[in-house]
């Protein structure tokens, strides 16, 4: 099986950009089985050239203009060669062992579409004590260690993969190609400055309603570099909100979400109700948590 590795990035800081693709040149995989594309997503600065990826010879740096994440990923997808995709961000440094563990399980596998595995923290400093309640709108996973395999059972599998380290078996993406082709709305992601998600969920949930199984494999392990400004109180807050939102919009688009619709006008009385009942005066974990439920409450009433 030939892979291919998809790095859509947008503006990236250099000094991560370094650690992920110096996770790649550490692969164990032969560098003759699997490709490297990095998707510029119309960057305004000028830290993505050539001489990145001089280091390896299938490799390219491509770009898509329309901005959004999910365009970046579809620009890979159709550069892709590899009968296998890994999705990975510009702050993820794999393990050693990623490429090589991935081609294996899907080789050993023949009825998995979409994998994914650990995504463990990487800070560069001291975290507060209440972070380990966010680490899921970090995108931060750990199922423990054992192999868990699902199949559509109509709601969100548990331990379905996130975008980061996301591998996928490229026929299996072929429902969700066809879907964006058919002119339905695109779940556009995270586009810009923007903390909107829920283009990998869709992914996901495309290539398991078809048939496909999904996995979670503890042997795939990356680390998530997350900068000390990410765990500002006003930016878990303001993600947090808008990961809810676009959660609510993901399930209702593929009609699984177990929540009623709410009317627009009860909004900011819900808002204030959970200002009073999470107490979000008090401490950073209680505003962020208040913050989650505001975007819940707009995106049932959206």
């Amino acid at each position: 099986m030939y892979l291919s590795v998809i790095i859509p990035t947008y503006n990236p800081n250099l000094q991560r950009l370094l650690a992920t693709l110096d996770g790649l040149k550490k692969q164990n995989a032969a560098s003759s089985c699997w490709e490297l594309i990095i998707v510029d997503n119309n960057s305004q600065n000028s830290v993505i050239h050539e001489k990145l990826i001089a280091w390896k010879d299938d490799a390219k740096i491509v770009t898509e203009r329309k901005q959004g994440l999910t365009y970046a990923r579809l620009k890979g997808f159709s550069e892709a060669r590899g009968d296998i995709i890994i999705l990975v961000d510009d702050d993820n440094v794999l393990d050693e062992n990623y490429v090589q563990n991935t081609i294996g399980i899907f080789s050993t596998h023949p009825g998995l579409g979409v994998i994914g595995g650990k995504s463990l923290p990487d800070f560069p400093y001291e975290q507060p004590g209440w972070l380990h309640s966010f680490y899921f709108s970090l995108a931060l996973r750990d199922f423990g260690d054992e192999v868990k395999i699902q199949q559509w059972e109509h709601k969100y599998p548990e331990y379905g993969p996130i975008g980061a380290g996301m591998a996928i078996k490229k026929t299996a993406l072929k429902p969700y190609i066809e879907k964006i082709n058919s002119g339905k709305p695109v779940i556009t992601d995270r586009q810009g400055a923007s903390l909107s998600s829920g283009g990998d969920n869709d992914i996901l949930l495309e290539i398991v309603k078809s048939g496909w199984d999904t996995g979670y494999f503890p042997s795939l392990i990356l680390y998530h570099i997350i900068p000390a400004e990410r765990l500002k109180t006003g930016y878990l807050g303001r993600l947090c909100k808008d990961l809810s939102k676009s959660w609510i919009y993901v399930l209702e688009s593929h009609e699984i979400s177990p929540w009623k619709k709410i009317p627009k006008w009860t909004v900011p009385l819900r808002k204030l109700k959970s200002y009073l009942v999470y107490k979000a005066w008090k401490n950073s974990a209680n505003y962020i948590k208040w913050k989650g439920a505001c975007g819940t409450f707009e995106g049932l009433a959206g």
